[in-house]
């Protein structure tokens, strides 16, 4: 893991791989870290450089200090992330909150991607109301107490019954985390919608979904698809909130079924 200082913050990253390979940015959900990639990046990293970080206040990331966070101060946390690798142009994944970035990315930046995955997010997450009680509740009560409510609704119960572990050890993770800074993405996410700003933007865009997903069900993979005009969609069947940690293997199967269509010249990946 190594650390560079963003607008005043160390952020926690990870780059991995062969500078000569063109580059796929991977951002993790709300209230979990860069490590829910860990057994993906293996599956990539014949054929691509992988760069993981941990959103503010999550992971070895620095909280927040002061700023107010927003879609777009976390899509120019990868940008700078990105700049460092040397890469002009990338692939992108990202899911939940992670997926949120993307979508920000795709609105704004949509020049520096080669292509964006988006999985278990939304153009609309939730309510501003239900983001709003969490946030007030996580001030008040702290993350440690509340995630064995929240990280249950992260998995199907298949995973549970496959490793009783899990939903421990994401607990003691969720945990660690910075309070303000999980508030702070909470309340984002009821404040900023991306309805009406992904239309047109000539980004190749995949969308996953998990059957059993609690926070963003099918029904809101399938909204997003048509404000990213009709971008594909598959629901995994089985699979909750977090493929990358449920269905590994599925995901790096399909993620590199996205990128293979962009393999070539390094050159023309904008590889610096």
């Amino acid at each position: 893991m190594a650390f560079h200082t963003i607008n005043g913050r160390s952020v926690a990253y990870r780059l991995l791989g062969a500078a000569a390979n063109p580059l796929i940015v991977l951002a993790h959900p709300l209230g979990m870290s860069q490590a829910v990639w860990d057994d993906v990046i293996p599956v990539l990293l014949p054929r691509y450089r992988v760069l993981t970080w941990d959103l503010p206040g999550h992971g070895a990331s620095q909280a927040v200090t002061g700023e107010q966070l927003t879609p777009a101060n976390l899509a120019a946390e990868a940008l700078a992330l990105a700049e460092l690798a040397g890469a002009a142009r990338f692939h992108f994944a990202g899911t939940s909150v992670g997926g949120v970035v993307g979508q920000q990315l795709i609105a704004e930046h949509s020049e520096r991607l080669f292509s964006a995955t988006l999985t278990n997010t939304g153009a609309v997450i939730g309510t501003s109301d239900l983001w709003s009680t969490r946030a007030g509740r996580v001030r008040q009560e702290g993350l440690a107490a509340m995630s064995p409510e929240i990280v249950p609704r992260w998995f199907a119960a298949a995973a549970f019954e496959a490793n009783p572990a899990l939903k421990a050890g994401w607990c003691i993770q969720m945990g660690r985390g910075d309070d303000e800074s999980y508030a702070q993405l909470c309340e984002m996410l009821g404040r900023e919608t991306f309805t009406g700003k992904l239309s047109n933007k000539n980004v190749k865009v995949q969308l996953l979904g998990g059957s059993e997903d609690l926070a963003t069900p099918p029904a809101t993979l399938e909204a997003l698809s048509a404000e990213l005009d009709g971008a594909p969609l598959e629901v995994f069947d089985g699979v909750g909130h977090v493929p990358s940690i449920e269905a590994p293997e599925l995901i790096a199967e399909k993620l590199l079924g996205v990128l293979a269509t962009d393999l070539g010249d390094v050159a023309n990946h904008g590889v610096t």
